[in-house]
């Protein structure tokens, strides 16, 4: 703890529940906030600013308009650029704090990559927006015995639940399948900025319980914003016949491939058919007959109307325009091959 870190953290050190030594844990945490969206940008920025010196960002996405009604450490510019997420904000906590090191990384969290991509990681947090990231967020965490944070919102409801491994339930124990049925999302039911900023603050104020302490609140807290709601329940005990912390079957893990999906809010499809990179130089000047091509160093945007198709180097692409996977999957295997 420096001279200059003890006047940075001072509020926060003063407060009881902290203290100089879970401060000094804060400064040597890595945290992997997974989902740079309207609930990780917010939770990457808060823990810039308490201290945290290890940040991985992980997000699929790129910046847009619709974004910057809730999504908080991005810009007009970024939006405008069609910068990755995780990259636009890597650099804007470079101007928060300069003393926090920050890996943006700019993939789908896959079975695949999940171990390297966390590898050595205190805290997970959680800003993804479907279940099926979050139920391998959870198999990976209780395998490794690692804390994190489920939290979602949508509309003006949101929900925070802390995870710890073998202490508490963990989310296969509370959800054992994942919802059916059509659930609202973003595009459907819309979200208010103030939602996710407290969801978020809840999820990040439980992070920093957890590295001060090693504890957490048994409690799962849904919030409405909008009715002013706010209730708490007790998490219910571990369930030993729960998939993952009772009988350690990890079936997300063991998934070995990504299927297609459609993105939150977005009227988009992601794709990931290759197993091999793309060259984006090449792929922009065979895409330039068809339609608008646009390029940066991160990403390659083609469009063909009705449909814009933004295409990453590792050959994952967004199609927007459609929520129908098969014309998705047609439309890559037209343009971009398999």
């Amino acid at each position: 703890m420096t001279s200059d870190n003890r006047e940075r953290y001072s509020r926060q050190i003063r407060f009881s529940g902290v203290g100089e030594a879970g401060q000094e844990k804060i400064l040597a945490a890595h945290v992997a906030v997974v989902g740079c969206g309207a609930l990780g940008s917010f939770h990457a920025g808060a823990l810039a600013r308490a201290g945290v010196s290890h940040l991985t960002l992980i997000d699929r996405d790129y910046v847009e308009w619709s974004n910057l009604q809730r999504q908080w450490l991005f810009s007009e510019r970024d939006a405008a650029d069609g910068l990755p997420k995780a990259v636009a904000a890597a650099r804007q906590i470079s101007a928060i704090n300069s003393d926090c090191r920050v890996d943006p990384v700019v993939k789908d969290l896959t079975s695949g990559n999940i171990e390297d991509l966390l590898e050595g990681v205190d805290l997970i947090l959680d800003g993804t927006d479907n279940f099926e990231t979050r139920y391998l967020l959870n198999d990976y965490a209780v395998r490794e015995s690692i804390p994190w944070v489920y939290g979602a919102a949508v509309g003006s409801y949101g929900i925070v639940m802390p995870v710890l491994p073998g202490r508490t339930a963990c989310l296969a124990c509370v959800y054992p399948e994942p919802p059916s049925g059509a659930q609202p999302t973003c595009e459907t039911a819309g979200v208010l900025g103030p939602l996710t900023s407290a969801i978020a603050s809840l999820q990040v104020a439980a992070a920093l319980r957890i590295l001060a302490t090693g504890d957490a609140s048994r409690r799962i807290l849904t919030l409405d914003v909008w009715d002013g709601v706010l209730r708490q329940i007790e998490m219910p005990d571990r369930d030993p016949e729960c998939d993952a912390c009772g009988r350690r079957t990890y079936r997300y893990l063991d998934q070995l491939r990504r299927t297609p999906i459609s993105l939150c809010g977005r009227n988009a499809v992601q794709i990931h058919e290759r197993t091999r990179p793309l060259d984006l130089e090449q792929l922009r000047h065979d895409l330039a007959p068809a339609g608008e091509v646009r390029a940066n160093e991160f990403a390659l945007r083609f469009t063909v109307s009705p449909y814009e198709m933004t295409i990453f180097p590792d050959g994952r692409a967004i199609i927007k325009g459609t929520n129908d996977i098969g014309i998705a999957r047609s439309l890559y295997s037209r343009y971009i091959g398999n």
